[in-house]
């Protein structure tokens, strides 16, 4: 009884020790938050420049915090000079006001602002970001219907007041090209989409159903071959099952007879079908197409290794322990995300993702419509992106994504409870010290295993793998590398009894395994593949405790 009365008060101690650290609530954004410095320096001696971008010139003023114009609007070109004697007018009218304190704010317009805040920061002034939302917000009261710069400039600054004028992290190097080359890759993908929707256009009126005949058509290098050369249905029949085969060979393209046997059945159907007009030049066009195709994938390809390479110095990389989550879908959350150190706490990763219910309230009014729909979209996508691949390949959300469905639970809920569920576990994984302990993944894949397979699907040379593997054991946590040295044994095991796939690539795991062996403690060179409560760390657990009964 006296234990239980115990237990029961170091309860509510611990209770209120939490809600006597509650963080103040404040009606500011928390990264835009002046009035602590306004009311330190007052409000005549606080200014605000303004800054509102556009592609070649700029339109900017100063005032104080009160709104009093010390610098009325200007313009200013985005050339070196012109952008120094902005800078210099605004220090000579600092000095002339007797301003304390001072912040720049510059609304975001594509790349158009980023000029004028490099200039703006290598000048020393605290440069601040206006989102477009919310001067747009702020100018509707007071000029409804005039949308000019000089009402811009106005309500930018009433935004920066009330606190959107936001401060950005820097983001780091490695961080930058990642995003870079993520969003690069994915233009060239949606492009090569388009041109193989083309390509298949122009090919089934000269070949009809051709290529439905192979599930992937445009990896079947024999069909493609026959298809380019051959260009209808009577010239493939006219080759026959042997010409087709010396075709091939002739190409040194390996091929089964089955193969050959089915082009041939098909060009005998279809060869009783009229021939349409200009099979040529249809034919010529595709072909030429094909070839763009072609480079467009070879540079795809060239892209994902240098992604590869940018994600291993990240730890973002141990998100391939998790079944379902490849190179090119982490390395694409990693270059939206930034470091994992910008967030306090999963729902920071939905909040700016905007995962999260959208709700109109007012008085008795209580209505749900869904999801908010301003949010970071790129970082929405990604998210989303890996949740579709996880309901698809995990058999945990495999699973949980069944049951709800019979429950019928909507389709789009779903998805967004597997991001959240995401989000938390990508919160526990990047940021925690532990491997990963959550139903999903009862059986982890190797993160060295799956970069290598990575790297012999795209035919990197065994340096650059190297150095990405290297990179890769310097991410990983102490209690992690135990398990990595477990799975690159096994796999050195299979790979001296079989002998096959590439034999440089082969000889790189002696030395992942080395060092692995050397940078984990001999006490935890075998850490089980559920660690005990004891050993993990508390924020850990929470996370994967609510992400597991999400």
């Amino acid at each position: 009884m006296t234990h239980t009365i115990s237990t029961q008060s170091n309860h509510q101690s611990k209770s209120q020790k939490r809600k006597k650290f509650k963080r103040k609530q404040t009606l500011q954004k928390a990264s835009g938050v002046i009035a602590p410095r306004v009311k330190k320096v007052g409000g005549d001696k606080f200014a605000i420049v303004c800054v509102d971008p556009a592609k070649a010139r700029s339109e900017w003023m100063m005032a104080d915090y009160y709104g009093n114009v010390l610098i009325p609007a200007s313009t200013v070109e985005h050339q070196p000079i012109p952008i120094q004697l902005a800078i210099a007018a605004i220090k000579q009218a600092q000095q002339q006001h007797q301003m304390q304190d001072m912040i720049v704010t510059i609304e975001r317009t594509g790349n158009y602002h980023l000029p004028l805040q490099r200039a703006f920061k290598r000048a020393g002034l605290e440069v601040r970001i206006v989102h477009p939302f919310a001067t747009k917000q702020y100018r509707m009261p007071a000029d409804a219907g005039n949308k000019t710069d000089a009402t811009d400039l106005a309500a930018q600054h009433r935004a920066a007041v009330a606190g959107f004028g936001l401060c950005e992290l820097p983001l780091p190097l490695n961080y930058q090209q990642l995003q870079l080359q993520v969003r690069h890759r994915r233009d060239l993908v949606e492009k090569s989409s388009g041109l193989a929707c083309q390509i298949k256009e122009h090919l089934n009126l000269t070949m009809p159903r051709y290529a439905k005949l192979f599930s992937n058509f445009f990896s079947h290098q024999a069909a493609l071959t026959i298809a380019v050369e051959t260009g209808s249905p009577e010239q493939v029949v006219a080759l026959g099952v042997k010409g087709m085969g010396s075709l091939l060979r002739q190409k040194k393209i390996l091929f089964q007879s089955a193969t050959t046997e089915k082009i041939l059945a098909w060009a005998q159907q279809a060869i009783q079908s009229p021939a349409p007009e200009a099979t040529r030049l249809r034919h010529a066009i595709w072909t030429d197409l094909y070839q763009l195709y072609e480079l467009k994938q070879l540079k795809i390809n060239d892209l994902e290794r240098e992604i590869a390479g940018n994600l291993a110095t990240t730890s973002y990389i141990r998100l391939l322990a998790i079944p379902g989550i490849n190179v090119v879908s982490a390395a694409d959350f990693a270059g939206e995300m930034g470091p994992i150190s910008h967030y306090a706490n999963a729902n920071a990763i939905t909040g700016r993702s905007g995962l999260y219910p959208s709700r109109y309230q007012s008085d008795q009014t209580n209505n749900a419509g869904g999801i908010v729909r301003t949010s970071n979209r790129r970082l929405r996508a990604a998210i989303m992106r890996i949740a579709d691949n996880l309901t698809n390949l995990n058999y945990f959300f495999q699973a949980r994504g069944a049951l709800q469905l019979s429950q019928k639970v909507d389709k789009r809920a779903i998805r967004v409870k597997t991001a959240k569920t995401f989000s938390r576990l990508a919160m526990a994984c990047v940021a925690g010290d532990q491997p990963l302990k959550h139903p999903c993944c009862r059986d982890p894949n190797s993160i060295i295993e799956k970069l290598r397979a990575f790297h012999y699907q795209h035919r990197t040379t065994p340096d650059v793998a190297l150095v990405d593997l290297q990179n890769t054991v310097g991410q990983l946590p102490l209690a992690t590398q135990g398990l990595e040295a477990e799975a690159v044994s096994l796999s050195l095991e299979n790979y001296a009894r079989s002998r096959r796939g590439p034999t440089k690539l082969g000889e790189l795991l002696p030395l992942i395994l080395a060092r692995l062996n050397l940078q984990t403690p001999p006490s935890e060179a075998l850490v089980d593949t559920e660690p005990s409560q004891k050993n993990a760390p508390a924020a850990h657990n929470e996370d994967l405790g609510s992400a597991a009964s999400d």
